[in-house]
């Protein structure tokens, strides 16, 4: 409406303002569903950390990048955006994606095992009935699966401890299978009283994780790895539900400042055997984590494209985030593969002389690093067309996306004595 004033102030009567034929302006598209870049280039940070800390061992990076709370953290956000449909077929639908391809894998190992000598039968640790029960966790893996702590010899092609390294990665199939049949009533419970099922699992960390109460074997392992990842689990709730994004955010960061800095007090008194690696501080690699992934998320924006320098990196981080499985499952295996194929360069006539010998010793880690990746390349070819098939898609060899965007617009020490190297470390990463 116009309202005009005279020089008295006084207010005359109410004009209405004159009428337009301008259309109202359209209103805005909503954004095509699609997946969050910036949640898959988390993902792929992650595994690149993970490989990376099982080649060179080094602690700070359980600090610098905490990889297995972001990757349980984005896996819960998935699920909780999944669970607006009906639970069992959701619950029924990640069982069978992720077991083809622990299928594949577990075959190779247990394949490695018996030509190695592996009897189960005979194993002091794993014998007896129950130990042939076990087994069935190489195919719904439930528990942890029976393997050999030393097979071979020390001085053989790989260390004697390479059936651990090899089967290590099941326990995040294992822990993410939990994460998974939990998750309907985690996510009712987390809907009622939102802040005790978040600080629960941190709570149950502080209990089973510390001495207080413990747990005997792989059950005690089974209840900690829940425990430990369980509120970067939940936290995906939150980060989906849009509960995290109610907190301010000078809150939440200087909250999670506290939760980390207690993370990292605790573990200055509880240092394990490779120092400041919180792998081996159940309670500090929860608290960190949990501060880690609140940060993380509390900044998350929303990419349905990769921006700027980033997009140069897209069809890395599709492939990398369609393979996700495939790459954890394999690397820790394809590690240690790259040890006996350096190893045939001492072989060749010029390593004689002394100097080309110091030199292949003194960057045997570099040469780790470059071949582990065309390796990993190599499984995504051979086997990771498995995870297409359990997705019930077509498969496929190299799924960086790039029809799709063209079409829409652990290294070990050397050996005292020895040329050979480990090949890799344990895989809680």
């Amino acid at each position: 409406m116009s309202v005009s004033h005279d020089h008295h102030g006084y207010v005359p009567e109410y004009v209405p303002a004159r009428e337009t034929n301008v259309p109202p302006p359209p209103a805005a598209a909503p954004k095509k569903p699609g997946r969050d870049r910036y949640l898959d280039l988390l993902r792929s940070l992650a595994l690149v950390r993970v490989v990376v800390y099982h080649l060179f061992g080094w602690a700070w990076l359980t600090i610098v990048f905490p990889s297995m709370g972001v990757m349980f953290a984005l896996a819960g956000s998935l699920m909780a955006r999944s669970l607006k449909r009906p639970a069992w077929g959701v619950i029924r639908g990640r069982i069978r994606r992720l077991l083809p391809p622990m299928w594949a894998f577990s075959a190779v190992v247990l394949v490695l095992l018996f030509a190695g000598g592996w009897n189960i039968g005979e194993d002091p640790d794993h014998g007896g009935t129950w130990g042939l029960v076990s087994m069935a966790n190489y195919v719904f893996p439930v528990g942890a699966p029976p393997f050999p702590w030393n097979l071979g010899d020390k001085a053989g092609l790989l260390e004697d401890t390479w059936p651990a390294q090899a089967a290590g990665p099941l326990w995040y199939i294992r822990a993410y299978l939990w994460f998974v049949i939990a998750s309907p009533l985690l996510l009712w419970a987390f809907r009622r009283l939102p802040w005790a099922t978040l600080f629960a699992p941190l709570a149950l960390t502080a209990v089973v994780g510390t001495g207080v109460v413990t747990i005997p074997g792989e059950t005690g392992n089974a209840v900690s790895d829940f425990a430990m990842y369980g509120s970067c689990w939940v936290l995906g709730f939150a980060h989906q539900e849009g509960v995290l994004a109610r907190v301010p955010r000078y809150l939440a960061v200087s909250g999670s400042a506290l939760v980390m800095a207690f993370g990292l007090w605790w573990a200055s008194g509880h240092l394990g055997p490779d120092g400041w690696d919180l792998n081996d501080i159940p309670l500090a690699q929860a608290a960190w984590s949990f501060g880690f992934v609140v940060i993380l998320l509390q900044y998350a924006p929303s990419w349905q494209e990769l921006p700027g320098r980033l997009a140069r990196w897209d069809k890395l981080v599709t492939l990398s985030n369609n393979r996700a499985v495939t790459i954890y499952l394999w690397h820790n295996l394809l590690i240690m593969a790259t040890v006996p194929i350096i190893d045939l360069a001492y072989d060749l006539p010029f390593m004689e002389d002394e100097s080309w010998s110091s030199a292949l010793d003194t960057t045997y880690m570099l040469w780790m690093t470059v071949l582990v990746w065309p390796l990993i390349g190599l499984v995504v070819v051979t086997v990771g067309w498995v995870e297409d098939l359990a997705a019930k898609r077509r498969p496929r060899l190299w799924p960086n996306g790039a029809g799709r965007r063209a079409g829409s617009g652990a290294g070990g020490r050397r050996k005292a004595g020895g040329r050979r190297r480990s090949g890799g470390r344990r895989a809680s990463a």
